[in-house]
């Protein structure tokens, strides 16, 4: 029986399980693909949208722990890649 993986909230708690942790004992095949942002943002854009679909944003970055603003770049990331692999 594999052990549930746990949600590790900053580079310090990933760093810690790493070099503690028998990773044996995980399911790799419950792994997700991440995206990490290696290059800053050098343009700022300011776009308005309603209000819940706003909020609807929010939620879902707050259900995946990164701030909203992070969310929006990846999302808008994902759609313009998957135009580009068609």
């Amino acid at each position: 029986m594999t052990k549930p993986w746990p949600v590790l909230r900053s580079d310090e708690e990933a760093e810690r399980f790493v070099a503690e942790a028998d990773l044996s004992d995980y399911d790799f095949g419950q792994m997700v693909p991440m995206s990490f942002e290696h290059t800053g943002a050098d343009r700022q854009v300011t776009i308005r949208l309603p209000a819940d679909l706003l909020d609807a944003v929010k939620e879902r970055a707050k259900a995946r722990g990164i701030p909203y603003q992070r969310y929006i770049r990846e999302v808008l990331e994902r759609e313009v890649h998957r135009d580009h692999e068609s």
